[in-house]
C-alpha cells in the first residue's frame, strides 16, 4: 500500500471581505466541537491531512492562535495570486512538492475533498489539479510548490488573477458535481445558507 501524497496546506485568509462587510476569517460559526472561527475551522480540516499548514494573512490582520505558520502579505488588497505564491514558496522551501491551496471562506471543506484531488495529482503529474463543478475552483486545488517561480513572473508582469496561473501551466480538472465542500461564502446570506453564524 502506497503512502498518501505528502501535502502542505496554504490557507488564504487575508482577503478584503468587502461583500461580507467584515473579516471573514474571524467570523464565528457553529463547528463540530462548538463555536469556532472560520479560520480555525479551515485550519483544523486541512491539518488533518496536510503538514505544515501556512496561513497567509493581511498586514496587521488579527487572528486567533492557530496550529499553523502565519505568513503576512507585504501589501494588502493585491489578490490571491501573490499570496498563493508566498505559500507555495514556503512549502517548497520546507521540501514538499505539492500543496493544497484553499480560501478561508469554505465552512464545509472536508479532508475527503483534499483526498479526492490528491490521488489524481499524484497519478497525472500535472502542475495543478482543480475540482470542477461547472466552474473552476482555483482556491480549492492542489498545486506544485515549484510554481512559486511562475507566480513571481506573472505578478511581475502585472497579473493578479489565479486564472492567469492555471492557464499558463498544465492544469487538470476533476469533475465533482454537487460538492457542498466547495461552497464559499461571500455574504452573510451565503454563510447563513451553509452554517448559521454567531456574529460576535
Amino acid at each position: 500500500m502506497t503512502s498518501p501524497l505528502p501535502l502542505a496546506a496554504v490557507v488564504l485568509a487575508g482577503g478584503a471581505s468587502r461583500r461580507m462587510g467584515r473579516d471573514k476569517a474571524t467570523l464565528v460559526i457553529d463547528g463540530p466541537a462548538g463555536p469556532t472561527t472560520l479560520v480555525e475551522r479551515i485550519v483544523s480540516v486541512v491539518a488533518a491531512r496536510c503538514a505544515p499548514v501556512y496561513v497567509i494573512a493581511a498586514p496587521g490582520q488579527a487572528l486567533p492562535e492557530l496550529p499553523a505558520v502565519i505568513l503576512r502579505d507585504e501589501v494588502r488588497g493585491v489578490g490571491p495570486l501573490l499570496a498563493t505564491g508566498r505559500g507555495l514558496r514556503a512549502a517548497a522551501e520546507f521540501g514538499l512538492e505539492h500543496a493544497f491551496v484553499c480560501a478561508v471562506d469554505m465552512p464545509e471543506l472536508t479532508t475527503d475533498l483534499i483526498e479526492a484531488l490528491a490521488g489524481p495529482a499524484e497519478r497525472l503529474g500535472a502542475d495543478v489539479v482543480l475540482p470542477w463543478d461547472g466552474r473552476d475552483h482555483y482556491l480549492a486545488g492542489i498545486y506544485r510548490t515549484a510554481l512559486f517561480t511562475t507566480v513571481a513572473g506573472l505578478v511581475h508582469a502585472g497579473e493578479r488573477s489565479m486564472r492567469a496561473l492555471v492557464d499558463s501551466v498544465d492544469t487538470q480538472r476533476i469533475v465533482m458535481p454537487e460538492q457542498p465542500a466547495l461552497a464559499n461564502v461571500n455574504t452573510v446570506a451565503d454563510l447563513e445558507a451553509v452554517a448559521p453564524p454567531r456574529l460576535l
